[in-house]
């Protein structure tokens, strides 16, 4: 585990209010129009894949990092990863364990008596055939 502190990221995504329940069937359609938006405008400017989840209704925001200014059309907009004191840890493996690392970093905050101020998120790394070989990075924000 690891407390630092990270700057703000920006990102271009598409915003929803969603359940946990439905969220894994709407993530790849969201993440595609984000992917169609940003070709259709030369495609430049992308980062690495992102999930925010702003609480736990979900609102969620998904999408990818802006490493250069880009032109956004609806639903794609500009927002960005938070900023601040974050916990963080590395998931390496299948995307099915992700569940794991976040309990894993609410179990630490809460031993460490650090407090979650609520947002977190996820950074995928590049996409490798081998699942034993996805790196994920898991933040949650701190107060």
């Amino acid at each position: 585990m690891t407390v630092t502190t990270v700057s703000a990221c920006p990102t271009a995504v598409i915003e929803a209010v969603t359940t946990w329940k439905d969220f894994p069937s709407q993530w790849q359609p969201m993440l595609d129009q984000v992917y169609a938006c940003l070709g259709r405008h030369g495609g430049a400017g992308q980062g690495r894949n992102v999930m925010l989840y702003k609480d736990s209704v979900p609102h969620v925001e998904v999408g990818v990092e802006l490493i250069a200014p880009c032109v956004l059309d609806r639903p794609v907009i500009g927002s960005s990863l938070p900023a601040g004191l974050v916990a963080m840890t590395v998931h390496r493996g299948a995307y099915a364990g992700l569940g794991l690392a976040h309990e894993k970093v609410v179990r630490w905050c809460a031993a460490a008596g650090r407090t979650l101020a609520g947002p977190r998120w996820e950074i995928y790394g590049d996409w490798r055939d081998n699942p034993a070989e996805l790196e994920t990075e898991v933040y949650y924000l701190l107060r």
